[in-house]
Parts: C-alpha cells; structure tokens; sequence
C-alpha cells in the first residue's frame, strides 16, 4: 500500500511542486506538427469528448508575470536571476505579505523583460506561443535558425480580489482553476456578520456571461448553493473579477 501511495505522489504530486504553474510555447515553425493534424488526432481518440474536454485560453502574458526564455543549444536569455527575491502580494493561502519568486525574468510595469543580446522587449498581451514566433525573429539576426521556448515560470498578474464579510479580505492570485465558493474558503469562510448573499462584478463580459450576469454582476446566494439550487451560478473566477461577500 506504501507503494501506491509513494508512486501517486510522484505521479500527481511531484511534477505540480517543480514546475509551478507549468506553461510553456516553442516558436511554431520549430514545431512540425500543426494544429489541425492534433487536433485530427485528438478527435480520433477521444471522440466527441474532444470538442469540450480541457478547453481553456491559451495564457496571455500580463505585467508582473515570471518567465523563462531558452534558446536550444545557448540556455537561459534572462539577463539577471530573480531567484530568492520575494514580491509583494497575496499568497495562496490568502496571507497577506512576501511572495516568493521562482528563477526566471519579471515582466515589468512598463510591460517589457530585459534579455540577453536584445535587450528590453515588450510582452504584455502576447501569448507564450506569440512571444516564442516573436523572439525567434529578432534572435535569428544573432543565431542561425534559434529554437525558442517561452516558459510561464510564475503568474502573477492574473488576480481578482474578496471584499466584504469574510475572515481574510484581499487580493489573491488564481494558481489554478476557482469557483466562488472555493474563493470564499480561500479567504478563510464567512465571519459572524456575513449573510452569506455573494455578489461578483466583472469588467469585461465575454461570450455566455449574459446568461447568468446582470449587466456586469452576478448574485450568488450560498445558501441556495447548499441546497442544491442554481449550481450552475458557482461560476469559475476569473483575473480582475472583484467578490464582494455581504
């Protein structure tokens, strides 16, 4: 039985605790494989599953955000380390204070990173996949044909923000995929004055929010949520959505 539990580790466990958030693009005309034939493939295997199974955006680079770019054969471009600094914000367990910053190169408020050879970039608003097309180019004038990887080594721009009757308000990072309900435990559950009505308010809309939005906010009520009604309005959190617990 230790067996199983110690392989479940390394299976599941492990891999999430070295790589952090886990993101990472290679320069698309290095990749022989297109699209379309995965995506061929994809359908092959998993059938009808495939039109909805794992369907998320493809990470936007924001300010603030780490990032690792290699080139195959010449190693790291960052300019500096930022290994053992810390960064102002709100950790995962919803504590106030120092962030702790992962090997790599900072995205700063000016929206560049600064690399070897080329100096400062900008990257806001690039994807991974966008940024690895984007430095090949420019590193192609210093290497013959570079292979280019971008890695998101630590996000830190996607963000939303607990106000209101909760244990612990503030800003939080979104690690990973959260619901409302999963935000309100993060921040440590109602205090004694909540009355448990929550009301999320999101800036930009996109397609299928008008279902359950009123113009640009939502109305949860976490008691109707335990009792097994409107599951549907738990909806997954997203950056720069503000919660506001009553």
């Amino acid at each position: 039985m230790k067996y199983l539990v110690l392989l479940f580790f390394l299976v599941t466990v492990l891999p999430f605790s070295l790589c952090g958030t886990c993101f990472s693009a290679q320069s698309t005309i290095d990749v022989p494989i297109s699209p379309d034939e995965k995506q061929a493939v994809r359908v092959e295997v998993l059938g009808e599953a495939s039109l909805t199974a794992g369907k998320e955006e493809e990470y936007v680079i924001g300010h603030g955000d780490i990032l690792g770019v290699s080139i195959y054969g010449e190693g790291d471009m960052a300019v500096s380390s930022l290994a053992g600094t810390t960064r102002a914000g709100t950790g995962t367990a919803g504590e106030t204070g120092a962030r702790p910053v992962e090997d790599g190169i900072a995205v700063m408020l000016d929206g560049r990173i600064s690399l070897q050879h080329i100096g400062d970039v900008e990257v806001v608003g690039m994807t991974l996949t966008q940024l690895a097309d984007y430095l090949k180019q420019l590193y192609a004038s210093i290497y013959e044909d570079p292979i280019v990887t971008t890695t998101l080594v630590q996000s830190n721009s996607r963000r939303y923000t607990v106000m209101g009757n909760v244990t612990t308000p503030g800003i939080f990072y979104i690690d990973y995929p959260l619901s409302i309900v999963q935000t309100i435990a993060r921040s440590g559950g109602f205090n004694e004055w909540a009355n448990r009505e929550i009301t999320v308010v999101r800036e930009n809309l996109k397609s299928g929010d008008e279902k359950i939005f009123k113009g640009n906010s939502l109305r949860f009520d976490y008691e109707d949520f335990i009792s097994g009604k409107e599951l549907n309005r738990n909806i997954s959190i997203r950056s720069g959505d503000t919660i506001i617990v009553h």
